[in-house]
């Protein structure tokens, strides 16, 4: 039987359904992704880029408290997550266009 993503230290429901909009739908999967790559899944699915998030991630993957994270340790994870923010978020439309298509004038491309 698999287990939510949920069973992850740090992790609770929601991030059942963040990991769900992912593709990424057990703890199992989520461990044999890796931090990286399933925070990028997230990324490129919408989720906003959140460093806190990433961290409690990371953390929960090596089975550590969240706030374990301090120093070096914290810093160097700085540095990836903004390297996954730049190279996975998905194109933002300007927001004027953003508005008019959710509002219905122009069709969503």
């Amino acid at each position: 039987m698999s287990a939510p993503v949920s069973s992850i230290r740090n992790l609770g429901p929601a991030s059942d359904t963040a990991f769900a909009r992912a593709g990424i739908h057990t703890a199992e999967e989520l461990r044999a992704l890796g931090a990286d790559k399933a925070y990028a899944r997230l990324l490129e699915t919408g989720t906003r880029p959140h460093f806190i998030g990433y961290y409690v991630l990371v953390m929960g993957l090596q089975g550590r408290p969240w706030n374990d994270c301090k120093g070096k340790e914290k810093a160097a994870l700085r540095v990836k997550f903004d390297a996954l923010k730049v190279a996975h978020q998905p194109a933002q439309k300007p927001d004027f266009e953003r508005i008019l298509d959710e509002i219905g004038i122009r069709a969503a491309e």
